[in-house]
């Protein structure tokens, strides 16, 4: 008796397994074309992806103050998180601690632009607006020493931002 009832339960759960299986997973459900677009915004080191948009440091510090300060300092180089400024000349030297800031080791500005735009401020990514990115990203070029303050930063002006470590970094022979 117990063995028919193992066998049946066996059964069962089988068939029961078969009938889900042919149905397929149903988790979530498609994203709309909008929530893609939302995070379609990759960034090529060629600006290939860059949005409209344009600000210069001097509007760059008003966003930093209201939305950066906290974490990164007031000047980038202090604050509880990862500094932004100092480190130059310290990446591949023999005897030296390298220090690895956005302007010491970055290789492409256009890379810095990506990254806040879909990551910070740290409580809201993505928040803020394409003006304030290029202001904000001109304002930590302008505590690196790469730009002026009145220097306009935009989709055609920001892949020509020569950074400091840009010829540091070797494309990887995988083999493959």
């Amino acid at each position: 008796m117990r063995s028919r009832l193992i066998s049946l339960a066996l059964m069962l759960t089988l068939t029961a397994t078969v009938a889900l299986a042919d149905q397929g997973p149903h988790f979530g459900r498609p994203a709309t074309p909008d929530e893609i677009s939302s995070w379609d915004i990759d960034v090529s080191p060629d600006g290939t992806g860059l949005p409209p948009g344009s600000g210069t440091a001097r509007l760059g510090e008003t966003v930093y103050a209201q939305k950066c300060l906290a974490c990164h300092g007031a000047n980038g180089e202090h604050g509880p998180s990862t500094p932004l400024v100092g480190g130059r000349g310290t990446i591949g030297v023999p005897g030296v601690r390298p220090v690895k800031t956005f302007g010491s080791f970055w290789p492409y500005a256009t890379s810095f632009f990506a990254y806040v735009r879909r990551a910070m401020p740290y409580d809201k990514p993505k928040s803020l607006t394409n003006d304030e990115l290029y202001a904000v990203t001109a304002y930590v070029l302008r505590l690196n020493g790469l730009v002026g303050a009145d220097d306009v930063i935009n989709a055609l002006t920001l892949p020509k931002v020569r950074m400091p470590n840009r010829d540091g970094f070797r494309p990887w022979a995988r083999g493959d």
